[in-house]
């Protein structure tokens, strides 16, 4: 329960599907979230190694830096992105707290610089606040979880009681039929789907970095492959009922939670059940950014910036190096002015769906959910996740296959040339095609050209050796892997 999932339905219902059908495609796309989820935390749950280990047995101890840059590159933006709704989310508190003097403060700031003074000064609160969280070890980040899960839980019930009960009813907006017809709307309620799937694949492909730290081998299955979707669904669904009673309210369409509350706060006269109702609806809003942030962002980035430089860099001071990018960028910018940077940074899941592709062929077809631990960490000839100079050259080729017959399409969308035709078709279905792609040819490659040390079950030993060092142990190893006794 997130305030992504709580938006979800603006865009399904902007591409002129019904409710009903835009809550369809939220439900087929959060079981695909949920099934991907397990199984990218399949190896962390299992094997108890992060994403930027895992990456190493299908890309190479060397090419595995490339998907790590990736998730780092779009985890320091959307970092920046969250943290701005953050600070949306304190002023909706302040204001609540000190009324009309900091509702209507005067903005001393000029228009080119994109955002008020009000907004900058919660944006700063909001990035002090976040500071003692990411002191904290993700092992122990479970309380802090539950108790932010409480709170927005209890602003969406919230919300949707006043809602409903101010309005009467749940409004027009549940009764809207469809507006597209004919392959438009078939094409629609595809790009729809996989664009919702498509903005969860960074979580997707780093689940590892948390499954890691699971007691149980299929401790994930349960919140990941079931209470997740289930929770995505039914926040998408209050999403859009909140939605339809606040329009039947004020006349006006308020996807975003943030925007409907501080628009509340203009408009009232700010007596105090108004401030009371959007003081705890505000800290709730609060609580979810800070979760955001920490477990799709500074953390989980940070644990990829680790790769880059271990011997100064620890989990800690990359989710700090992350935080002072999401500043520096001055997202403000990116949310009020940049829409085609904004299209770019949503579009990037074609980047993202070949890498899931190629990991999940990697570890569930070519080596059958075995790995040499050992030899994930060691950087020579004897690995068997060496290959040629450190880049396994098959996952290379996978990713770009998945990938160039979406380039086109991808820079007609970002120029707003839209098109029920050609490359434009493909791009509705980028998360699918790229997915498939990679994941059809990385595994003919291997078939093709086959690795040595494919198969095979080692466990994590202090060695500077690997299992393509002595050949008849690796031979031993990979007919066990088969089921027969060497």
């Amino acid at each position: 329960i997130n305030t992504t999932s709580w938006t979800v339905g603006s865009a399904l219902l902007a591409l002129g599907l019904s409710v009903g059908q835009a809550m369809a495609m939220v439900i087929v796309g959060s079981v695909i979230i949920g099934i991907l989820a397990v199984l990218c935390g399949w190896l962390g749950s299992h094997h108890h190694i992060g994403f930027t280990v895992s990456s190493r047995s299908a890309w190479g101890l060397r090419g595995a830096f490339w998907p790590i840059l990736n998730r780092v590159m779009t985890g320091c933006v959307w970092m920046g992105v969250q943290m701005y709704w953050g600070g949306l989310a304190v002023r909706i508190v302040l204001n609540a707290i000190i009324g009309p003097r900091f509702v209507f403060m005067t903005n001393t700031l000029p228009v080119s610089a994109n955002v008020e003074t009000a907004n900058l000064i919660c944006f700063f609160i909001f990035v002090v606040a976040l500071l003692p969280l990411m002191m904290v070890s993700p092992e122990r980040l479970q309380l802090p979880f539950h108790i932010a899960f409480a709170m927005i839980t209890s602003t969406l019930i919230g919300m949707l009681l006043w809602s409903m009960i101010a309005a009467r009813g749940a409004g027009d907006l549940l009764a809207t039929s469809t507006t597209e017809t004919g392959s438009r709307l078939s094409w629609n309620m595809l790009y729809g789907l996989q664009s919702f799937i498509g903005g969860w694949l960074g979580g997707c492909l780093g689940q590892s970095d948390w499954t890691r730290y699971s007691q149980h081998e299929n401790g994930a299955l349960l919140g990941q492959g079931f209470a997740a979707p289930l929770t995505v669904c039914l926040t998408a669904f209050i999403g859009i009922l909140i939605a339809s009673a606040a329009s039947a309210l004020y006349g006006q369409i308020f996807w975003n939670p943030f925007l409907l509350l501080l628009f509340i706060q203009n408009k009232s006269t700010l007596d105090p059940a108004t401030r009371a109702g959007t003081f705890f609806a505000g800290l709730g809003l609060l609580a979810s950014q800070l979760s955001l942030c920490i477990v799709l962002n500074s953390v989980s980035a940070g644990m990829d910036l680790t790769t880059l430089a271990p011997q100064y860099i620890n989990i800690r001071r990359g989710a700090f190096i992350i935080l002072v990018i999401g500043v520096v960028i001055l997202p403000w910018n990116l949310v009020n002015t940049a829409s085609t940077f904004l299209t770019v940074l949503q579009g990037w899941s074609i980047f993202l769906s070949p890498m899931i592709g190629v990991l999940l062929a990697d570890y569930f077809v070519v080596r059958h959910r075995t790995l040499h631990l050992a030899d994930l960490y060691i950087g020579n000839q004897t690995s068997a996740y060496w290959y040629t100079a450190g880049f396994n050259f098959r996952a290379c080729v996978a990713w770009a296959m998945g990938l160039w017959p979406l380039l086109p399409g991808f820079v007609r969308t970002v120029r707003g040339i839209e098109e029920y035709s050609g490359w434009n078709n493909l791009v509705r279905v980028n998360v699918f095609f790229g997915f498939t792609a990679a994941f059809v040819v990385h595994l003919g490659l291997h078939v093709v050209f086959p690795t040595r040390g494919s198969r095979g079950d080692s466990p994590f030993v202090k060695t500077n050796r690997g299992v393509l060092e002595d050949e008849q142990s690796l031979e031993d190893m990979e007919k066990r892997t088969r089921g027969i006794d060497p």
